[in-house]
Formats: structure tokens, C-alpha cells, sequence
């Protein structure tokens, strides 16, 4: 039987939406028992990654700014991200969501469109989830499994080692004060409106709402670098440079200094930031949902690494060095060398450090 898309979830019942992902819901290399069953069963490698995240409405995305699709790429991304960032493979993934019953078919089917699609580009099987009704909230909860061999933790960084970021910074963040200035995306991905910039700001609009919208983490590049033992710690970019190098120090008990003239920050936000009169590195220290790397290298290391970047068309450039002393950030610029208080994201903290 065809299902309208403008019927709501309601309508058509938990049972109902089972039965359409189970039918939209390929099987995967590896799958033996996919969605539909009381659990999954899957073959895995010795060394198993498991990570989840979950994107709330009201949180981490507002219905009228962020298009399902894009929704549904991000919601697998961001969790992408973090398997890779350890050196891992993405294999499998079950989706959970939290819906209003008067929640349209085809807001649900859009969603699925982008999972669908991030995960076919990744190589990673949907095995299964849960739908639960919710008072009025949606949430997209993803839970990964990865494996891996040699294993990237944010522990290991040494004194000497190089503070290394793949990518540039601040876009992600820029494109959340986008959203909220009225420019938006549509289901493809393409600019429908500029919000209060104009025609010629289009550009770099475009790629900031991507940035935030649908992030593209360098994966392959992550596996290659733990594969090849070229960084001593790592991790992903999520909640803020600042707030994210400070995990890094605690975890191998060293400081770090950073040099604010290196800091690679997005021209597209810069210029759209000058134009504002605000503070584009801020934005890149700051502001997180960037999903690059965050490494630590020997010296002897970062040439190498950065022939392999290349190779895989990825950026990498030396922002600071990690010392000896306290797990602090200081922040070198303009003749000066100070502390650079953690600013980046913290679901609990009220206010910003």
C-alpha cells in the first residue's frame, strides 16, 4: 500500500513506520539479521568502536532552519566523525528517533533520504533503531559501531609535539548566526535565501550554512594518519578549539601555546564577519561543530602527515606546539602571550568561560 507523505506519523502508527524504514532500509556487508528483528546481528572486527549522539530539536537544530535531508546526513556525520577520529571504520548504525504524532510522513521520509544517502557515501549498513513518540520535540539519536587496528586517543601528546588542525575553522559556527539573519538552505543543499546579506555575500554564505548544515569530516584521512602512526593523540572538533585542546592537554598532561597568527580561520567567515564587525578567530576558537582534526605530531612527523593530507586534498597546518606545565591554553599574538580561557560548547555550563 502507498503511503502519503502528508500524513502524519500519527496517523499512520508506530507499526506503520516500522514497516516503511523496513522497506526503504538496504542490508549491508556483514548484516545477518537487519532492521525488523529484536536486535541486530552483525559480524565485527576484535576491536570494536561504539559511539553516539543525538541532535534535539530546540538544541542542536530548529525545523524551520535545517532541512530533513540535511538532517539526516548530519545525524550520521557527526558520529562518523568521532569513529574516525580514532582511527576506525564505520560499519553500522541504528537510528532512534523521538517524533511528534503530527509530524509529517514526508518531513520522516526526508530524514531517511539524507541518512540513507551519508551512509551509502561511508560504506556504513542501517541495522535498526527504535521510534518512540514524543510531546513535541524531535530527537535524532544515532548510535555507530566502528572497528579499528591501531587505535588514535586524545592521551599521548607530548611536550615539543605540534598542535595540528586539519581544514579551517569558524564556518560551522558563522552559519548558525546565518540561520538565525534568515539565510537558508534547501533540501538540496543549495541556497533558497540570504537572510540579510546580499547576492554578492552569496558565496560565502552558501559555504557556511554547509559548514553547519552538512559537515564533510576528513574520515579517510583520520584512519590514515592513526594507520600510519604519524599523530601521538587526536580527536575531532566538535564542541571548540579552545575548549577541545584543553581535553588533549589533560589527557597527556601537558600545556599548549598557540600561535593566533596560524589559526586557520575560514575566509568565507572572516569576510562575513568583518562586514558584521565581529571577530572571526573568536569564531574559530570558539564556536566548534567543525569536525576536523585536532592532533598532536612530532616534529619529525608533520611533513610526512602533511604529504599524506595532500593526497587526500585536506589542509593541515601548525597552529602552536604543546609544553610542559599545567593542561592550559595560551593564546600568542600582537607581542603578548596569554591565557585562553575554554569558550567552546558545554551542554550544561550557563554561560560562556
Amino acid at each position: 500500500m502507498t503511503l502519503s507523505l502528508s500524513k502524519t506519523v500519527g496517523e499512520i502508527g508506530e507499526r506503520g513506520l516500522l514497516r516503511r524504514f523496513r522497506e526503504r532500509v538496504p542490508a549491508g556487508p556483514g548484516v545477518v539479521v537487519g532492521v525488523g528483528d529484536d536486535a541486530a546481528a552483525v559480524e565485527i572486527a576484535p576491536l570494536a568502536l561504539l559511539t553516539t549522539d543525538s541532535l534535539v530539536e530546540g538544541v542542536h537544530f530548529r525545523r524551520d532552519q535545517a532541512p530533513p535531508r540535511l538532517l539526516g546526513r548530519k545525524a550520521l556525520t557527526v558520529n562518523l566523525s568521532d569513529v574516525a577520529a580514532m582511527g576506525g571504520l564505520a560499519r553500522y548504525a541504528t537510528v532512534s528517533l523521538c517524533l511528534p504524532p503530527d509530524l509529517t510522513l514526508g518531513w520522516v521520509d526526508s530524514l531517511y533520504d539524507g541518512l540513507l544517502e551519508r551512509a551509502a557515501e561511508s560504506g556504513v549498513a542501517l541495522v535498526g533503531g527504535n521510534v518512540a513518540r514524543s510531546p513535541g520535540t524531535i530527537v535524532v539519536d544515532v548510535t555507530l559501531v566502528g572497528e579499528a587496528g591501531q587505535l588514535l586517543r586524545r592521551s599521548g601528546a607530548r611536550p615539543g609535539d605540534r598542535v595540528v588542525v586539519t581544514g579551517t575553522l569558524g564556518a560551522a559556527a558563522e552559519g548558525v548566526r546565518l540561520l538565525d539573519e534568515g539565510a537558508r538552505l534547501d533540501e538540496d543543499g543549495e541556497l533558497c535565501a540570504t537572510g540579510v546579506w546580499t547576492e554578492s555575500s552569496a558565496p560565502a554564505v552558501l559555504a557556511c550554512l554547509r559548514a553547519q548544515l552538512d559537515p564533510r569530516p576528513p574520515l579517510a584521512l583520520a584512519r590514515s594518519i592513526a594507520e600510519r602512526g604519524f599523530a601521538r593523540a587526536g580527536m575531532d572538533l566538535s564542541d571548540g578549539l579552545s575548549l577541545d585542546l584543553v581535553e588533549i592537554c589533560s589527557g597527556g598532561g601537558v600545556g599548549a601555546v598557540l600561535d593566533a597568527d596560524l589559526v586557520p580561520v575560514d575566509s568565507r567567515a572572516a569576510g562575513l564577519e568583518r562586514a558584521r564587525g565581529g571577530d572571526a578567530l573568536s569564531l574559530a576558537l570558539h564556536g566548534g561543530e567543525d569536525y576536523e582534526l585536532l592532533l598532536a605530531v612530532a616534529p619529525e612527523a608533520f611533513e610526512e602527515m602533511g604529504e599524506l593530507a595532500r593526497v587526500w586534498g585536506v589542509d593541515v597546518t601548525r597552529i602552536g606546539e604543546f609544553v610542559e606545565g599545567e593542561p592550559v591554553v595560551r593564546l600568542r599574538g600582537a607581542g603578548a602571550e596569554t591565557l585562553l580561557p575554554p569558550g567552546g560548547h558545554d551542554h550544561f555550563r550557563t554561560a560562556p568561560a
